[in-house]
């Protein structure tokens, strides 16, 4: 299938990552089929796009009439099997649990056309596992959005052994279609790219806390105020460029012995689940958490990624 035949669009899970895919296909003029398992989940997903919407009307990226048609386009759907009908593509948006995506993907299979690509939403786990078992693995794509999908703009496209390439370039071009920046990700492995990186991040981070280097506080402050913020704009590999690597050589020679390299969870981590200092779940993490305060910063996340994007767009 090739992408100019793509009009109808499925999505599996209308919570955390569902909703906000079904946003931005919306937006983009497809008739979206959208289903939970949860009928409470599943109803709320409206008010919750609506919601995501008024930010974008805030910072004039649409108009109100751009709001109501992209709702109009979402179709809320009461069983998997009227989700799938006549749907060219489906993505699975589920609980990053393997057994559940792989009776998911089983339900797809059973209810969907063999031509009907069917994509993942997995953050780390091996596309190849979750499509093992089934009949048509070659139609089997990853597909991870991020958090929220509705204002990150990559999208990364992971191949399976398995995956056929017409499957992976129609993946890739849908992507692009929909106006978000796929990232080809050639090798099925566990974290794919952007949460390898980001987990090599937050480990070196937990593990300056845990070692009294410096605070939470501090820590975020230097992520957000110094390289962090360059990273809009420039890549770790266009950073080591200017910097040279006879000077990047040098500097990894002498530090890289002294980064952690630990390969379990660290005890300050584990402490934490230990005292159930969950983060906003329970109010405490690193930080106090209060509804105001976690809507607070979303809004503030949100508004912020989205002013980014117009200014990357040149507006």
């Amino acid at each position: 299938m090739r992408v100019e035949e793509i009009k109808t669009v499925g999505i599996v899970g209308a919570g955390l990552m569902g909703h906000g895919i079904a946003q931005v296909f919306g937006m983009k003029g497809y008739r979206v089929n959208l289903y939970d398992n949860d009928p409470g989940i599943l109803m709320d997903a409206p008010e919750k796009i609506r919601q995501n919407l008024q930010l974008f009307l805030e910072v004039g990226s649409i108009k109100e009439a751009d709001l109501e048609l992209c709702l109009k386009n979402i179709n809320l759907c009461r069983s998997m099997a009227d989700l799938c009908k006549n749907r060219d593509v489906v993505i699975e948006a589920v609980s990053e649990k393997l057994g559940v995506k792989q009776l998911v993907f089983g339900e797809l299979e059973k209810y969907t056309s063999p031509l009907t690509l069917l994509c993942t939403n997995t953050s780390g786990i091996r596309i190849a596992k979750i499509g093992e078992g089934l009949r048509n693995r070659e139609r089997v794509v990853g597909t991870h959005f991020w958090n929220p999908p509705h204002t990150v703009p990559c999208v990364e496209v992971i191949k399976s052994e398995s995956t056929s390439d017409e499957a992976f370039q129609t993946a890739m071009d849908l992507m692009k279609k929909i106006g978000k920046e796929p990232v080809r990700v050639l090798k099925d492995i566990p974290g794919f790219l952007g949460n390898r990186l980001q987990l090599a991040l937050f480990r070196e981070a937990l593990f300056l806390f845990q070692q009294g280097i410096a605070s939470p506080e501090d820590i975020d402050r230097v992520v957000k105020y110094s390289f962090g913020s360059r990273f809009p704009f420039i890549g770790a590999f266009e950073t080591m460029d200017l910097a040279g690597h006879d000077l990047g050589h040098e500097v990894q020679n002498y530090l890289f012995p002294e980064l952690c390299s630990d390969l379990k969870p660290l005890n300050v981590l584990k402490k934490m689940v230990e005292d159930g200092l969950l983060g906003v779940k329970t109010g405490k993490g690193f930080y106090e958490w209060t509804d105001e305060k976690i809507k607070e910063t979303i809004h503030r996340r949100d508004f912020g990624l989205l002013k980014l994007a117009k200014i990357r767009d040149g507006e």
